[in-house]
């Protein structure tokens, strides 16, 4: 038998071989993690790195969310280590994209939040969105109009309701983010809305609806009664 010419060699053998005939159903956390780790070329054992990341971030989502300096930060995981995870999120990103069918149903907030961490889920910054609706509540189109802590002269509705009137949309909703994590809404976003609402009724384009998203949580405008 062909002597391992490294200790951990076998183990992530086992670990490949383990997806391979059974998916991830019987794969801890952090072999999850341990697993993308050795796609970088490591030789070293990554289970140790693997468990602190998951420690380190509170879990596997946020570890595979974790920006490069802040995994780097991780003691025995270095620019290639973090090839696997980033290869990961990328793939991840694009086959969420290309999977989406173009005419996006967005009947309930739920399916508008799902949609929206999608595609703001790692922004930093807040990003306000509009979301432009055919008679059927299909996505037509989305845009992001500004991008910053929202207050009133951020959010115009000139900027708006342009990119609507061009999407010829029957209806829009509006959206944005709180990179903070926390979707309750602040005193801006409830006059921005207020004031999106009426400019709407004016230019005869109902807004359906304002979700904030947060990380896990998201909030309805209208479910709460402001719209």
């Amino acid at each position: 038998m062909e002597k391992e010419k490294h200790k951990g060699a076998g183990h992530r053998k086992r670990l490949r071989d383990r997806f391979l005939q059974s998916g991830l159903g019987g794969f801890l956390n952090y072999e999850i993690v341990e697993l993308l780790l050795t796609l970088g070329g490591s030789i070293q054992d990554c289970k140790q790195q693997a468990k602190q990341a998951i420690k380190k971030f509170g879990g596997l989502r946020n570890a595979l969310d974790a920006p490069p300096e802040e995994l780097q930060q991780i003691k025995g995981i270095g620019p290639s280590s973090i090839f696997g995870l980033k290869l990961f999120q990328a793939i991840s990103e694009r086959y969420a994209k290309e999977k989406i069918s173009k005419k996006i149903p967005l009947t309930s907030p739920k399916a508008v939040a799902d949609y929206l961490r999608q595609k703001l889920g790692r922004e930093k910054k807040e990003n306000f969105v509009i979301l432009s609706l055919d008679s059927r509540n299909n996505l037509i189109k989305d845009a992001i109009v500004s991008v910053g802590t929202l207050n009133a002269n951020l959010v115009h509705p000139r900027e708006v309701f342009k990119e609507a009137i061009d999407a010829r949309a029957a209806s829009v909703i509006v959206a944005h983010n709180h990179p903070s994590g926390d979707s309750e809404p602040s005193e801006d976003d409830l006059v921005i809305t207020k004031r999106l609402v009426e400019a709407g009724k004016i230019m005869g384009i109902e807004i359906n609806d304002h979700i904030i998203v947060g990380k896990t949580t998201y909030r309805s405008l209208k479910k709460d009664g402001v719209i």
